[in-house]
């Protein structure tokens, strides 16, 4: 994640994380990605079943009806208990629709009592008032909801009409029983002139918190690789991010703006500040050097609903065992996985233009999965990195 409020707008200092000595059980959650010791952020991707039909979809979720083979309820606690004893900081709970859980509630209390931070991601079509107040008494710290554009064009990546209102009812539900909530948008060809109108929501609503993802070709999403952005459009559209996020400071608002899933965008940041706030630039980039890139296999985990672990979420084509045999810190830190192994050091073997980029060590070569899904070489470079031939030099 590149916080664009945090680096560009100023709200993190270079000295904010080292006053809490950058261990990940004393850092608060806006700082957890300068930590030093990398506990991952767990997304657990609690069911398979979803309401909706999204159409980049990165875990090929089925209907309201599939049941599979999820992990149950105390299979499920039984996981919580290893992930707060190997002292993992945030449980995302994903899906499919993670709300279509019945025992969701019972499992975020589980994990809040545990002392694991808990935050789910969901189409926020499912939250009522009655379940935004019940995972406001399970304490509950953070909704994400995912949209891809206003109305017509959400509902259209969804794939159900109506959506989108279903969600901002969501939202507004989860708002008001004291959640914080933030929105999740998935840049693409389809959706890129939605980008100034999530800004314009996120205004009027009060919303506190938008992440903007960068596609990775996995799932259903693999399908919209004709789709991505050229490097050209990638570069205006994080332009504008950074424009409309120091516009919302410079009205005195604070909202958290980040962007995910191309870490090329720390270096492009920092290149714009060093033309624009030299001092600035400096502390960027020692926030981004404690930051340390693509953190797929160290920093962030995923546990499908079966059980699998898997190094990223994106990551479903390959897993390191399942928890059902062995416990997640077990598996984590197993070195004889060869590619678990490389992954704790990726950036001894990225190939390509990243091996040779002066960046490396703050974009740790960027997304392995887009790589791979490109290529078919894990450690080629990734062909979504926009920076110029002089940038990288």
């Amino acid at each position: 994640m590149i916080g664009i409020s945090k680096l560009y707008c100023g709200a993190v200092e270079a000295s904010d994380p080292l006053r809490y000595g950058r261990d990940s059980s004393l850092l608060p959650s806006h700082l957890l990605q300068f930590s030093k010791d990398k506990r991952p952020v767990v997304v657990w991707n609690t069911t398979k079943r979803c309401n909706l039909r999204c159409v980049h979809c990165y875990a090929f979720a089925e209907g309201e009806g599939y049941r599979g083979d999820e992990l149950s309820t105390q299979e499920g606690k039984g996981l919580i208990d290893d992930l707060a004893r190997f002292h993992v900081p945030v449980i995302l709970f994903s899906g499919g629709e993670p709300v279509l859980r019945e025992d969701l509630p019972e499992l975020i209390d589980h994990a809040v009592k545990r002392g694991v931070r808990a935050v789910i991601s969901t189409n926020g079509t499912l939250i009522t008032k009655e379940k935004a107040g019940v995972f406001a008494r399970c304490s509950l710290s953070y909704i994400g909801v995912s949209l891809d554009g206003l109305s017509e064009i959400n509902d259209a990546f969804r794939g159900v009409e109506g959506a989108f209102a279903r969600a901002m009812e969501g939202i507004r539900n989860a708002r008001d029983a004291g959640i914080k909530v933030g929105l999740r948008f998935t840049i693409n060809r389809r959706n890129i002139d939605e980008v100034p109108k999530i800004f314009d929501l996120i205004e009027e609503e009060g919303i506190q918190r938008v992440c903007f993802y960068h596609l990775v070709y996995a799932g259903r999403g693999s399908k919209l690789i004709g789709e991505d952005l050229s490097h050209e459009e990638t570069r205006r559209v994080v332009d504008l991010i950074m424009d409309r996020t120091r516009a919302l400071f410079e009205k005195g608002g604070s909202p958290e703006v980040l962007t995910v899933d191309n870490h090329a965008d720390g270096p492009y940041v920092y290149l714009r500040l060093l033309r624009e706030d030299p001092e600035r630039a400096a502390e960027v980039l020692e926030l981004l050097r404690m930051n340390e890139g693509n953190s797929s296999g160290v920093g962030i985990a995923c546990v499908d609903e079966k059980g699998n672990v898997h190094a990223d979420q994106f990551w479903r084509h390959y897993s390191f065992g399942n928890v059902r045999e062995r416990p997640f810190s077990a598996i984590w830190t197993d070195l004889t996985d060869p590619v678990m192994a490389k992954l704790k050091e990726k950036k001894k073997y990225v190939g390509g233009r990243c091996a040779a980029c002066r960046w490396l060590d703050i974009c740790a070569g960027n997304f392995r999965v887009r790589a791979e899904a490109a290529t078919g070489n894990l450690w080629a470079e990734d062909p979504q990195c926009y920076l110029t031939e002089e940038e990288i030099r």
